[in-house]
């Protein structure tokens, strides 16, 4: 079964930034969409970013537009999310996941593989 594993998590200064990197367990594992969702505590995950692997072309969330830069190594079969300009609102656990076809990148449910998750704490 492919697992997704994340890292690049921590503690940072509000202003600050940080890079969460995703990895497949398996290299020839390939879907049509790769996102990230956040999850604070006593919330529902939430969408922050995706990316097509036909277009690369990025979607974000609007709390995270023009702060945030999400972006794919093909050949390492890697996921990044940039976070720049972090805010104590941008505290949560941050996921991967990877979904197949033309779907609603927004929606929880429209992913087949998701990560553990790294923690993010951005202090004000």
């Amino acid at each position: 079964q492919v697992q997704l594993v994340e890292s690049g998590g921590g503690m940072v200064q509000a202003g600050g930034s940080l890079r969460l990197s995703c990895v497949p367990s398996v290299q020839t594992f390939g879907t049509d969409v790769m996102s990230w969702f956040r999850q604070a505590p006593g919330k529902e995950r939430e969408f922050v970013a995706a990316i097509s692997r036909s277009s690369d072309s990025p979607y974000y969330a609007k709390s995270v537009s023009g702060r945030f830069s999400i972006g794919r190594d093909s050949a390492k079969n890697m996921l990044y999310l940039h976070m720049y300009s972090l805010k104590p609102e941008d505290t949560a656990v941050y996921y991967c996941a990877a979904g197949y076809g033309d779907i609603r990148v927004e929606d929880v449910d429209s992913y087949s593989y998701w990560g553990q998750g790294t923690q993010v704490t951005v202090s004000s």
